[in-house]
């Protein structure tokens, strides 16, 4: 019986070809992004899952006076872990890790600079679970002068030599050398932290342990089976009392995260410098919801083509029920059928899979792959899944198939139903009243990302190339700007601690206003050399720039707007440029000499904080910003290239435009607004399959009507208005429910950016006229057809 099943199941899909394939593409499509999606969801969730349970993150919530908010970072002070440890019994074990980007190590004649280094404490690898290959890595963090590094670094320094034993030396200022004690296997990408060697923190930066106001490391600890989180939270304002200034206290919170939940879970905590590939949780679960609502408009196309189609299969019904069958056979019958086109569905959507899998890595970033043939148990997730979309999509209509009555369906009267049409036009309205929303939301997801990207940040970023530097190439810094100078092809070079576009670090500074008390604040910090404010075209509207020659002057002081309303804010009446030459900055007291207008330094996420500009070279710079000329950027670079080997032949060059660093910092926002518009373009091409197959079976069953129309002496157009009316009509109504709730879900989004858009409404009627235009193209190719069909053939039979 199951055989002859089969073979009936074949047969009509054979037989029914348009509608057959429309199924097939329409579900293989939704289920080919389905898979896609998932992959990258369970990609996401994979991070860090190699661990231990109990792992949690200390970070810190700090609100310094002056400052127009409380601020989130995943910071923390030197000695927090041991005294922690000591005083709780919830804290089982710790560890601090400092991480050392683009460390310099040196073998013999052979020097290499590999991303990162972690200094850790010695319980890191009893905490996290990274394997070690050869060798010992534990005593590498006990130890002061032992190292263990990554296979990748150790085939950069030692080729095919064995890296046990041998000595390395390590120049950041001063020489360290470290033996090879271990080799660890590379640091999975799934793994928030990232490192290519490890060495002991205690040993190399003692003199830091002590130091309760440097915040300049994560602290992680391993808490006791079932502590309750919160309440081991709520006992840290006392921990804070008890070891900080009683100035300091108000000045910071204590928060933790679970390990697991750190990578997807501290899109608000800046300064998170150790979270490999951070991606928002939100944006996640957005794709994946609206990866089930695409899968879903495919399962509507199946129930709304099966039931239009019941008169096709009437007559079958009819003659099974008079030998015997009974319902509950045909439905499975029935089912049967929507399960093996389920699985037809399949083998397209894992070829389709495997052709979008590349350019999904390429827009992620991060390297998922099928593992249908590899790992047994999601070929069982994904057969399992298959089966129940076919069951779904068909237990509604194998319930209507099977419910007809033999006497009706052999005399020829198959009543589908005045409930049966409106059935399939509620789920059509359904199918675009999605599809419609994901257009709505794609639009403004795209207007605001462009918005972002061409906004007039308050300063000039063409034409810019920063180039990184260390504390030991920085020394040379004045000889290569010189040198930088000295060709036509360089329009100005200037030097800061922080890049723009980067989260720039806080510090605290002194403010006297005349002859009012002194006051303690916290402010946004840049420290930069005097060239910067004119290379990027900062506007001052009060005072001056820098000093050229500072000699006597003292130390100069340049704020933005923001910072001086703060600064005013007991003296609201006064002007801003009384500012100007009041008593301001960081140990010792300099002056305000400029005051900017405020200009986004960070991402339009975030509003414009109170920022202080301080020219403080002799600090220390890390990198350089040079504006080239225009039309000549390959000959600059490559000049600068030259120049700077010239200058530091053992340090390797690399350079980047500002632009692409901005377009880093919303390379987040893209990836959601290229997704997002990707599920909408397929929910849309899915919901105009499953039209264009409602289309071709209501021209065929009026067939007669249309031919009787002709003879009567109706126009071409008239027929096609008449058979593309009630579908034009659905989705009308589609865009109707599809709008409010747009603009619902759109307004909380935005509200996540500082600097947004508005909601517009001509951005509704655009695309209410986009879809009924899709719908009319759809459906005009049968409703034409059919209006020029000639009616003696459609009507010979009468």
């Amino acid at each position: 019986m199951i055989k002859n099943y089969f073979k009936i199941a074949w047969r009509n899909l054979w037989k029914n070809k348009v509608s057959s394939a429309i199924n097939i593409i329409g579900l293989a499509i939704g289920m080919a992004a389905c898979i896609v999606i998932m992959l990258f969801v369970s990609y996401e969730r994979s991070f860090d899952d190699f661990h231990g349970d109990n792992i949690v993150r200390l970070n810190e919530v700090q609100k310094f006076p002056g400052m127009a908010a409380s601020q989130k970072v995943g910071l923390s002070m030197f000695p927090m872990a041991p005294a922690l440890k000591a005083e709780y019994p919830e804290v089982k074990s710790f560890t601090r890790v400092k991480w050392d980007k683009k460390y310099q190590m040196t073998y013999g004649e052979k020097r290499v600079f590999v991303p990162q280094v972690l200094a850790v404490d010695p319980d890191f690898l009893k905490i996290f679970n990274f394997k070690t290959l050869k060798g010992e890595a534990q005593s590498a963090i006990n130890n002061p002068n032992s190292i263990a590094i990554t296979q990748e670094t150790a085939q950069k320094l030692f080729g095919a030599e064995d890296p046990i034993g041998k000595v390395i030396n390590h120049y950041g200022g001063d020489t360290v050398k470290f033996t090879v004690t271990a080799v660890m296997e590379n640091s999975p990408k799934n793994s928030q932290l990232q490192f290519d060697a490890l060495y002991s923190l205690p040993g190399i930066h003692q003199k830091w342990m002590d130091n309760w106001g440097g915040n300049w490391l994560n602290t992680y600890l391993k808490l006791a089976p079932g502590t309750d989180l919160k309440a081991f939270e709520a006992k840290m304002p006392a921990f804070l009392k008890k070891h900080l200034k009683p100035e300091q206290t108000a000045y910071y919170q204590l928060f933790y995260l679970p390990f697991k939940d750190v990578h997807a879970g501290s899109t608000d905590i800046g300064l998170d410098y150790l979270n490999f590939q951070k991606f928002d949780q939100k944006s996640t679960n957005l794709f994946a919801t609206i990866a089930i609502i695409v899968l879903v408009i495919a399962c509507v196309n199946f129930m709304n083509l099966s039931t239009a189609r019941s008169a096709d299969r009437a007559k079958e019904v009819g003659i099974r029920k008079s030998i015997g069958a009974n319902r509950p056979q045909l439905a499975l019958q029935f089912l049967g059928e929507t399960v093996l086109l389920s699985l037809l569905a399949l083998v397209l959507a894992v070829v389709l899979v495997e052709l979008a899998l590349p350019f999904v890595n390429n827009l992620s970033l991060r390297d998922i792959s099928l593992p249908i043939f590899t790992n047994p148990k999601f070929l069982i997730i994904i057969l399992t899944g298959t089966i129940l979309v076919g069951i779904l999509s068909g237990i509604y209509p194998a319930l209507f198939l099977s419910s007809f009555q033999p006497v009706k369906v052999l005399k020829g009267s198959v009543e589908s139903g005045k409930n049966k049409g409106t059935m399939r036009n509620v789920l059509v309205i359904g199918q675009f009243t999605s599809a419609v929303f994901l257009m709505i939301a794609t639009v403004f997801v795209v207007k605001q990302l462009k918005f972002m990207q061409e906004k007039d940040p308050g300063f000039t970023r063409e034409q810019v190339v920063t180039v990184p530097m260390d504390r030991i190439s920085g020394q040379k810094y004045p000889l290569f700007k010189n040198q930088l100078l000295a060709n036509t092809l360089i329009a100005g070079v200037t030097a800061s601690q922080d890049q723009l576009g980067s989260h720039l670090d806080q510090s605290g500074a002194t403010f006297q206003y005349k002859n009012d008390p002194v006051r303690e604040l916290g402010v946004t910090q840049l420290i930069v050399d005097n060239d910067y404010m004119r290379l990027y075209n900062i506007k001052i509207i009060e005072g001056k720039d820098f000093s050229k020659d500072k000699s006597g002057n003292g130390r100069e002081y340049i704020i933005n707007e923001s910072m001086a309303h703060e600064l005013l804010k007991d003296h609201s009446k006064a002007p801003i440029s009384t500012l100007i030459g009041q008593r301001f900055g960081f140990d010792s007291l300099g002056v305000i000499t400029g005051i900017t207008k405020n200009f986004n330094f960070n991402s339009l996420h975030y509003k414009v904080e109170n920022l202080l500009i301080a020219n403080q070279s002799d600090w220390g710079l890390n990198t350089v910003s040079i504006k080239i000329k225009p039309g000549s950027s390959k000959q600059a670079i490559n000049f600068i290239k030259a120049t700077w080997k010239s200058i530091n032949p053992d340090y390797p060059f690399e350079y980047q435009f500002l632009d692409d660093h901005f377009a880093e910092v919303y390379r987040a926002d893209d990836q959601v607004s290229k997704i997002v518009g990707i599920l909408a373009g397929l929910a849309i091409l899915i919901s105009c399959l499953g039209l264009f197959g409602l289309a071709s079976f209501s021209a065929e069953k009026r067939i007669k009507e249309i031919g009787v129309r002709k003879v009567l002496g109706a126009s071409v157009q008239s027929i096609v208005q008449l058979l593309s009316w009630h579908f034009v009509k659905l989705v009308i109504i589609s865009n109707m429910i599809a709008w409010p709730l747009a603009w619902y879900a759109m307004n909380r989004w935005l509200r996540d950016f500082a600097y947004r858009i508005d909601i517009h409404w001509g951005t509704f009627v655009s695309v209410a006229l986009l879809s009924v235009f899709i719908a009319l193209i759809t459906i005009s190719f049968q409703s034409v057809k059919a209006a020029i069909a000639n009616p003696v053939k459609s009507l010979r039979s009468e």
